[in-house]
């Protein structure tokens, strides 16, 4: 009777371990693949004249973008079914302190984590 219960409590433990190890195989196989396809993705949707600097979001499904085309930056209005161009602006139009700076910044400076995201707080709407 005891001998049933112990080799029932093994096998039971035996189950566990069997599907904790299944579980960090499908773990460390989604890691990966995750890092795979993005490394994929990046290398293939790489622009070196195409770059979008800001994105404004108005509605669902409308926005406004500031685009770099090589040396000018282009402001577009994106709706669900077309584009339209607003302006062209210069550099010197262009407001300092995007996300790039504050982290340039801080790996010159060594901030850690909470810095960083008080500074980037800083540069999100109010609502």
């Amino acid at each position: 009777m005891l001998l049933a219960g112990v080799s029932s409590g093994v096998e039971s433990f035996v189950q566990l371990l069997g599907i904790l190890v299944v579980f960090i195989l499908v773990l460390v196989l989604t890691y990966f693949t995750t890092k795979w396809i993005a490394s994929y993705q990046k290398g293939h949707s790489y622009n070196k004249n195409l770059q979008v600097i800001e994105t404004l979001k108005l509605t669902t499904n409308k926005y406004i973008q500031i685009i770099e085309a090589g040396d000018i930056y282009l402001v577009v209005a994106i709706g669900k079914d077309e584009v339209t161009f607003l302006t062209q602006l210069t550099k010197d139009q262009l407001k300092e302190g995007t996300f790039d700076d504050v982290t340039t910044a801080s790996k010159q400076t060594g901030e850690n984590f909470g810095e960083i995201l008080n500074k980037f707080k800083g540069h999100l709407p109010k609502k």
